[in-house]
């Protein structure tokens, strides 16, 4: 699927009929970029690094399920244009991930403010994320929400260095109730690079 600009439009989405026709390719491309594209950050979090295709996928299986057309099409192009990196930034979805419901809001409970101790390092640079603004993450009893969806704008010079593949780069939160870091990946890095102007 090309993509020409940094939002998907109407004229992205395809028939469903035409859709469950390439169904099976597309998600199976969608399961081999997330091997690389989603990383472990410490035992509880996993982040996703988004896409335009990721996004467009999302999109196309919202449609397939409710099946609300035209109609829904402009509800979930509002839901997940937000997400499409615009080509200076990254896009994420960060969860924290517990099964046992108990300890999972327990957990969630002492993390308040997390998302601004969610950060992008590129060498000897640091991107605070950005929390995406529909909503807000965090209650005011400090439990926040097991999903953040979150931006990291890019200076020029931080898309360059980006670019250039030299020094490590990753994602750390250092909350003071979770610190942990994941190192990103060449191959993630330069499949990445591809969402940037």
């Amino acid at each position: 699927m090309p993509r020409d600009t940094n939002e998907i439009t109407k004229d992205d989405i395809i028939s469903l009929e035409d859709y469950e026709l390439i169904r099976k390719d597309k998600r199976q491309e969608s399961i081999l970029r997330k091997k690389f594209r989603r990383l472990a950050i410490g035992p509880y979090a996993t982040i996703q690094l988004e896409s335009w295709e990721s996004m467009w996928l999302q999109v196309q299986e919202m449609l397939r399920i409710e099946k609300g057309g035209d109609e829904q099409l402009v509800d979930e192009l509002d839901a997940y244009n937000p997400m499409v990196p615009n080509g200076s930034e990254f896009t994420g979805t960060l969860m924290f991930e517990i099964d046992e419901e108990e300890r999972r809001t327990a957990f969630l409970k002492t993390l308040g403010g997390v998302d601004q101790h969610i950060h992008l390092v590129i060498g000897d640079q640091k991107v605070t994320a950005e929390p995406e603004q529909d909503i807000d993450r965090t209650r005011p009893d400090g439990k926040v929400s097991a999903v953040q969806f979150i931006h990291f704008p890019l200076t020029a010079e931080q898309v360059e260095k980006w670019k250039s593949m030299e020094g490590q780069v990753m994602i750390q939160i250092d909350h003071p109730n979770y610190g942990h870091a994941a190192i990103i990946s060449d191959e993630c890095r330069r499949d990445m690079a591809r969402d940037l102007d």
